[in-house]
């Protein structure tokens, strides 16, 4: 048995089972539909270094569950990150199968 599956066969996403990816995605997931969040401000809320971040954001983009847009401002480029549609629906399939997980504690 594995750390993403139980007794009844119940499986955790293990691209979100990843502690890192899963804050990633709830902060998101806590903003309203089409909101995003500059690169530099998720990663403060986060907590993690730039390139760590990097790295999980890579493979939730690849994953179609992130999607990134640059601008440009008066102090230069600027990157937000938002939640896809793609990615909520994961995110609640997700939670879901976590709470069936634990339904018995």
């Amino acid at each position: 048995m594995t750390a993403e599956a139980n007794r009844e066969g119940v499986e955790l996403d293990p691209l979100i089972h990843v502690a890192a990816r899963l804050r990633i995605m709830a902060t998101l997931a806590a903003l309203g539909e089409g909101d995003a969040l500059s690169f530099t401000r998720l990663q403060e809320m986060i907590g993690l270094t730039s390139g760590n971040l990097i790295t999980h954001l890579r493979k939730l983009e690849d994953a179609g569950y992130v999607g990134s847009a640059k601008t440009e401002g008066a102090t230069g480029t600027q990157t937000w990150i938002a939640l896809t549609l793609h990615g909520r629906m994961a995110l609640e399939s997700y939670t879901n199968a976590l709470r069936e997980l634990l339904g018995g504690l």
